[in-house]
């Protein structure tokens, strides 16, 4: 983070939030390592995904970029609630499915009751790149909104619709030392594949102790409604056991209704309590699992079967993904020297 961190400043108009006017177009002057391609890569990618980007680098003699954005080109809408709760403000940053940035239809009453401050931003959505627009927008909104303002860590939220419902999921999984959790609307995906890789081992444990996601789709969105079974379903099969869903009657492929978005908030709100024997025997179950595969992985290898063992590294990375680090990568090294 640069030395003006704890000093954040709003790069906007004087006197853009005054009381009369809460919900404003702003640009933010805080970068943060959180949002910086290192990161985002080491967070949100699988382990055999970073290597062989940094081989592709080196091979063409270019290097990432410290930060994948222009921070001072970027605007964020901020609607701020009329008060401050006590411990202070929640904060959602919402990912949106559509371009603009802008406060779904009807949202603006129920944050303000729960005293939750809403960030997003422009040209951030299904037409932008996730890992280089998306998160990194997504991640620096939050940093400074909580440099800005006083906000109680505890509730700190992710949100998304459709598309950006996905993002927010990886998100979630992806940051749980910043964000408690997330409000999935009208998308998402099973993580444990290509389209939600597993962090850091330490990261992953900290998502399913102290992280909760609530999903939330319309009766009528049928396609949906299936994507969250199965996205609760493998959830659970990898231990993360503090998910709520909602059936917003009446909705299609929609933003949540007021109603709907309330309920999800308290629900996402509530303390996460995990049962500390159910999540060590899911635990070992997983690591029994992967255990298995990388040791099958390593006999392959060693029988010289490298073609096999190459498809098995491939779906052990992308299943496991930072679980299955370093002794996948280890493996990975040795597979190469293979005749």
């Amino acid at each position: 983070m640069k030395a003006a961190g704890f000093l954040a400043v709003l790069l906007m108009a004087p006197g853009a939030l005054a009381q009369d006017s809460r919900d404003q177009i702003v640009s933010f002057s805080d970068t943060t390592s959180l949002a910086g391609n290192t990161e985002l890569s080491r967070r949100l990618l699988t382990p055999l995904m970073v290597v062989e980007m940094q081989k592709a680098l080196a091979g063409s003699g270019q290097k990432l970029r410290e930060q994948p954005l222009t921070l001072a080109n970027e605007k964020f809408l901020v609607h701020l609630p009329p008060a401050m709760p006590a411990n202070g403000y929640g904060l959602m940053v919402f990912v949106p499915p559509w371009k603009e940035a802008r406060l779904p239809s009807h949202w603006a009453s129920v944050l303000d009751e729960q005293g939750m401050i809403f960030v997003s931003a422009a040209a951030s959505g299904n037409d932008q790149y996730d890992l280089s627009r998306r998160m990194p927008l997504a991640v620096t909104a939050a940093i400074n909104i909580q440099h800005r303002y006083k906000i109680d860590p505890a509730r700190i939220f992710l949100a998304g619709m459709s598309g950006g419902s996905r993002v927010a999921m990886r998100l979630a999984l992806g940051y749980p030392d910043l964000f408690r959790g997330a409000l999935l609307n009208a998308g998402s995906d099973p993580p444990g594949g290509k389209l939600a890789s597993l962090p850091p081992r330490d990261l992953f444990f900290k998502f399913q102790e102290t992280s909760r996601l609530v999903y939330v789709t319309g009766e009528m969105d049928q396609a949906n409604l299936d994507s969250d079974r199965r996205s609760i379903g493998a959830m659970r099969d990898l231990c993360v056991f503090n998910l709520d869903s909602i059936t917003a009657r009446g909705l299609g492929h929609e933003t949540a209704d007021p109603a709907s978005l309330s309920h999800a908030l308290d629900m996402l709100q509530a303390p996460v309590k995990p049962d500390a024997g159910k999540l060590a025997a899911c635990r070992a179950a997983v690591e029994k699992d992967l255990t298995e595969h990388l040791d099958r992985l390593e006999a392959l290898i060693g029988q010289g079967k490298k073609e096999e063992a190459r498809t098995l590294l491939v779906e052990t990375d992308q299943r496991f993904a930072g679980l299955a680090a370093p002794r996948s990568l280890e493996l990975a090294g040795r597979l190469e020297k293979v005749p």
